[in-house]
């Protein structure tokens, strides 16, 4: 190694030295990530559980159905993300009822047609659940499935330069716009 190499972190060893990751550094996520997890137990902090027994405009529901909910993410990847939830507190798809995996079905699909009426028309979407923490489920004791419109581009330069995700939109606008786009029965 030359002088003008042990000048460089990367050569020493040192903090910041190179080790073949990129990194995306996103403090303000640390809100959600030190955020109390809810128990197995129903209502033991399960915002899934508290949602439904607050008025909708301040748990962001916007459908409610017979065994289950469609309600705004409050962390949303995109405008419009949607979580489709059980009202019964449960961890896993398999432990739906036969009526809720119907309903649960039923409300994934109103929410791709809603989120399509309100917003023009997103790209794509990525539907999934996360079941149990190792899967990566922020809320492993409450069954939920996202519901993610996606358009070309929406990753763009600004969550990885500017560590800011840019929502063009207010959770209040974009539910208000999903209100008026549900499709009725």
């Amino acid at each position: 190694m030359s002088d003008a190499d042990s000048t460089v972190p990367e050569a020493r060893g040192l903090p910041g030295a190179a080790d073949g990751f990129e990194r995306l550094w996103t403090p303000h996520r640390m809100v959600y990530v030190k955020g109390d997890r809810p128990a197995a137990e129903q209502g033991s902090g399960c915002p899934f559980c508290t949602a439904p027994g607050l008025p909708d405009e301040d748990s962001l529901v916007v459908h409610r159905g017979e065994h289950c909910y469609v309600v705004l993410n409050l962390f949303p990847y995109n405008p419009g993300h949607l979580l489709v939830c059980p009202y019964r507190h449960v961890p896993l798809y398999v432990d739906l009822t036969e009526a809720e995996t119907t309903e649960f079905t039923e409300l994934t699909k109103r929410s791709i047609r809603a989120i399509g009426a309100a917003s023009g028309g997103p790209a794509g979407f990525n539907i999934g659940m996360n079941q149990g923490e190792a899967a990566g489920a922020g809320v492993a004791a409450h069954l939920h499935q996202h519901v993610v419109p996606r358009w070309e581009g929406d990753a763009n330069f600004l969550p990885i330069v500017g560590r800011t995700k840019a929502l063009p939109q207010l959770l209040e606008d974009t539910r208000q716009q999903l209100l008026a786009a549900w499709p009725q029965d």
